[in-house]
């Protein structure tokens, strides 16, 4: 007899390791790197797994050594691994980061021809996502190759045919894009059949050329999702309904140590907040929370924060410290 898996979120997306300077400075000058893992995908997941929720991450990875770590740390964090390919004939994806004191890090990728970009539709099952509440996808996925837009797609009709909500995080990732204008166009299509979208104002800027938050929100309602909550940055995000715009303030971070993986924290808290109940509004002040709490740790998966550090934070359970 067939066990059935309830998953509260589903995701589809690639991994890769993260190879994190132990200082600053340009990577010529670099000789020692802290391994973590990398993905936005599985980073959702894991903060969900983190909030007390059941996400499941469909991806593909190599049958090396690095898809054997990424794979382990993943279902060590509480996430289902069940979906996870492993390719014999493709390497697991990597990337550097580079550490700076003045300006923005750069990240570099080693993923073209990764186990990941050859993923297609014949790696999805639907049974696995239709039992799913939300299906949660990115704009890296179909940016990595044909087969990968397609699988993205495919996942879409397969949520829709089954009534999952469809979030969407434009995450716009210039390196994995070989044509901006098919970026874009796929991107807007993408967000047209999303149910919730999760942009940064930075995003929006580039997908409608416009800076003013609420003629943002209303160009996004009109395409399609029923929910957008843009996010902007220490100011909190702007959650925008057919029936309200509204602004919610963030929480200030004295000292950010690692920006990446605030959007993906996030969206765990946002999703979490929803799928627990609470209001939009709710929902968007522990994202806020959520995503403060990652900057404050390097790695993109280490400051995610879990459910009782969110109550602590908002004083609703005394913290325990020893």
């Amino acid at each position: 007899m067939d066990v059935v898996i309830i998953m509260d979120v589903v995701t589809l997306g690639e991994t890769m390791v993260l190879f994190v300077p132990t200082e600053t400075g340009p990577l010529k000058y670099i000789y020692q790197f802290n391994k973590h893992i990398g993905g936005a995908e599985s980073n959702v997941a894991i903060g969900l797994s983190k909030l007390g929720l059941k996400a499941g991450w469909i991806s593909k990875l190599g049958k090396d050594g690095f898809g054997d770590y990424i794979e382990s740390f993943v279902r060590g964090e509480g996430v289902d691994v069940s979906q996870v390919k492993r390719d014999e004939n493709h390497p697991t994806g990597v990337f550097f980061k580079e550490r700076v004191e003045i300006g923005e890090s750069v990240v570099y990728y080693y993923r073209k021809g990764s186990a990941a970009s050859f993923m297609d539709e014949s790696d999805l099952d639907e049974n696995y996502i239709a039992q799913a509440k939300y299906l949660h996808l990115t704009g890296i996925t179909p940016g990595l190759s044909e087969s990968c837009c397609r699988t993205v797609y495919k996942a879409i009709e397969i949520a829709k045919k089954h009534d999952l909500k469809i979030v969407f995080d434009p995450n716009i990732r210039f390196k994995v894009w070989d044509d901006k204008e098919k970026m874009k166009e796929t991107i807007l299509d993408i967000i047209s059949k999303s149910d919730i979208l999760l942009p940064g104002l930075s995003e929006a800027k580039i997908l409608l050329g416009s800076s003013d938050e609420k003629e943002i929100l209303n160009t996004f309602l009109d395409i399609g999702p029923e929910i957008v909550v843009m996010k902007v940055g220490e100011n909190g995000a702007f959650l925008g309904t057919k029936e309200e715009t509204t602004h919610i303030p963030g929480f200030k971070v004295k000292r950010i140590i690692d920006p990446i993986g605030a959007g993906d924290a996030f969206a765990a808290g946002f999703l979490a907040g929803l799928i627990k109940g609470y209001t939009l509004q709710e929902a968007v002040k522990l994202a806020n929370a959520a995503g403060a709490f990652a900057l404050t740790v390097k790695g993109d998966v280490e400051g995610l924060p879990t459910w009782e550090d969110l109550l602590s934070f908002f004083g609703n359970e005394k913290g325990i410290t020893r």
